[in-house]
């Protein structure tokens, strides 16, 4: 088959997205410290160095605090403002969803200095709590958005068959609406944990002394003898990100089917 323009454009431009990230596995087995052509060896050195690291551990460790935070938190204001824009009107919806899901398209350079000018005005010291905040305001539209699909694929009837019966709303909620919903849940927990741990400016801008995984990753890359080790943990950050994604979408198709809805798009 003859090949069109398109399809030409739509193969350069995919090797263009991918071909930095198959260059990671490529140097992080690489035997050489030196990020060239051609290759010099196997080895998986840079792994053990990787991990011998003790910053590492601690910006590990904070960047997991702040990503599993920020993935309950994110989730539950997601799934209040979905439940709320899928089956409430009131004065003001259109507004307030725009507002919700403002930060998804505002440059994030311009996010993390507003939040730090104010941050810094009310008194409130940088700490991982301050990123927290950050990247819940980022993360939130993420939830709204995943949760909202979840929450429109619902029978209306199984509620409805449920007040019928004599359940209240909350009982409703708890007992029918909420285990339907389940896998999106699941599924906005997992889209936050990942948005949250490979965000970078928020984090540089409201960490303080305090070290994020990718604040670490960038500040290694100052120092040339340290390449081989970070392309190492990107290499492994790579795989984790794909995993918690493919595993997302297996749970958002499914909370649809389960819900007997129509899948009209998703993350893979």
């Amino acid at each position: 088959m003859k090949a069109t323009p398109f399809r030409v454009y739509a193969l350069a431009y995919l090797v263009f997205l991918y071909a930095p990230i198959i260059l990671l596995p490529l140097f992080a087995f690489n035997d050489s410290r030196v990020i060239a052509f051609p290759l010099s060896g196997f080895t998986t050195a840079w792994f053990g160095e990787m991990w011998a690291d003790a910053q590492l551990h601690n910006a590990l460790r904070n960047s997991l605090i702040t990503s599993g935070s920020v993935a309950v938190l994110s989730t539950a204001l997601g799934l209040f403002a979905a439940r709320a824009s899928t089956r409430f009107r009131f004065p003001g919806k259109a507004g307030a969803m725009g507002l919700i899901m403002l930060p998804l398209v505002l440059p994030e350079m311009i996010v993390a200095m507003s939040l730090l000018v104010v941050l810094l005005a009310v008194g409130v010291s940088l700490s991982i709590f301050t990123v927290i905040l950050g990247h819940v305001l980022i993360c939130t539209p993420f939830a709204v958005a995943i949760l909202s699909s979840a929450f429109q694929s619902l029978d209306q009837s199984l509620e409805e068959a449920a007040y019928d019966l004599g359940e209240t709303p909350l009982s409703t909620f708890r007992l029918v609406i909420l285990p339907l919903v389940m896998p999106g849940i699941v599924a906005s927990l997992l889209i936050c944990f990942t948005v949250s741990l490979d965000e970078f400016i928020i984090a540089y801008f409201l960490a303080g002394s305090e070290t994020l995984l990718s604040v670490y990753i960038y500040g290694q890359f100052r120092f040339p003898s340290k390449v081989p080790a970070i392309m190492a943990l990107g290499t492994i950050l790579v795989l984790l990100s794909i995993s918690l994604l493919a595993i997302a979408e297996y749970f958002r198709r499914r909370g649809i089917a389960r819900s007997g809805g129509t899948d009209t798009g998703g993350f893979l």
